[in-house]
């Protein structure tokens, strides 16, 4: 469909950072292999894909789609409809741009505008993160030319696997090579502390944050001081239960609703308390980060937990259980950020779980099927 030598590629992305910064970072290493090129990003205008592909230089549209509740809810009867326009507007979206390829990260933004895709016979890949594949990977697996996975096991769920190759998942360049120091400037803390970083996933974690509200107050009178990203929905009432403690230890927490950039945060953390999703797990094995993961229930096939008790057998993190958090997660970061031997070890075990070269090796992929 597009005869010029220019490529174009079209990545479908959205909901969560678990589905956007995969596809950032392939762009990323395509942009730095093929110089000839052209990009579109389509998502959805109320989520966080809105603001951060637009922040991070590249063009996006949007379509009207949203995933179905697993509750009774009346907006599930617009699905339908959702779909249909969807379709329509992947279709206007597709013929407008010529794309050489499109690529999708995961979630439901992606079915419209890979079944377009594949009906006008245009290629079409699939990232997969996580080790149990989501709906749309599921169900589109057998029409789209490839689907890369993080996880040998991911294979067993997905029609025609001779397409299916397991890659890893995609890291942001960007968090790689900021040193400690550059990264507690970037938040106006301290050299002579341990840092604490508390990052709930993309969308925040309301266990997680009540958890730490629990145990603030001890954490920064122990000679503690953090890095909170508390998600939009807590962060006012987390301000309000902030602002009542002493201007003299508040002055060791940062606290906001997302950190845009991640690679000052990682660099300053000397410990990482965190959900166990497929991009978190990226990122802190590729930085070497110790953690305290705490898995979210309610994942798909409990992939989280899975994730989390891999990387706890490794000797690389620590795993609390969701309803095991306002018992555990105090005793266990203050006997933690002190014994140095053990996170330094926490840190080894890490880095060898890491795959550095996912989203340069997917690219080059890429840039063969559409040559």
């Amino acid at each position: 469909m597009n005869n010029s030598k220019i490529h174009n590629y079209l990545f479908a992305a959205g909901g969560t950072g678990g589905h956007i910064f995969p596809a950032l970072s392939i762009a990323e290493e395509l942009k730095n292999m093929d110089k000839n090129c052209d990009f579109l990003f389509v998502g959805t205008k109320n989520k966080m894909e809105a603001k951060l592909i637009p922040q991070h230089g590249y063009k996006f549209t949007t379509i009207w789609i949203s995933g179905i509740s697993r509750k009774l809810d009346i907006k599930n009867l617009l699905v339908p409809l959702k779909l249909l326009v969807s379709l329509i507007q992947s279709f206007v979206t597709i013929i407008k741009f010529k794309p050489s390829v499109v690529i999708g990260t995961g979630g439901y933004v992606c079915a419209p505008v890979l079944i377009v895709a594949s009906l006008l016979n245009i290629k079409t890949v699939i990232h997969e993160s996580n080790s149990y594949p989501g709906l749309v990977t599921r169900l589109l697996s057998g029409k789209v030319d490839k689907v890369f996975t993080a996880f040998d096991v991911t294979k067993q769920w997905l029609k025609n696997v001779s397409k299916v190759e397991k890659v890893g998942n995609p890291t942001r360049k960007a968090l790689v090579g900021v040193s400690k120091k550059t990264g507690l400037e970037f938040f106006g803390l301290a050299e002579f502390k341990k840092t604490l970083l508390i990052i709930g996933g993309s969308l925040g974690s309301t266990s997680i944050n009540n958890a730490i509200l629990n145990s603030l107050e001890v954490f920064l009178k122990s000679n503690l001081q953090i890095i909170w990203q508390t998600g939009e929905k807590d962060f006012e009432r987390i301000k309000i239960e902030v602002e009542r403690i002493v201007p003299e230890l508040r002055k060791f927490l940062w606290y906001g609703k997302f950190i845009e950039q991640m690679q000052y945060a990682y660099a300053a953390a000397d410990l990482v308390i965190c959900r166990a999703g497929a991009t978190t797990i990226a990122e802190i094995t590729l930085l070497g980060k110790p953690a305290i993961l705490v898995p979210y229930p309610y994942a798909t096939s409990d992939h989280q937990r899975i994730n989390a008790r891999a990387l706890q057998n490794a000797e690389a993190a620590i795993m609390i259980e969701d309803d095991q958090l306002i018992q555990e997660i105090e005793k266990t970061v203050l006997n933690l950020i002190q014994d140095t031997d053990r996170l330094k070890l926490m840190s080894e075990k890490s880095l060898k779980l890491s795959n550095p070269n996912a989203a340069e090796a997917i690219a080059k992929k890429i840039m063969e099927l559409i040559s």
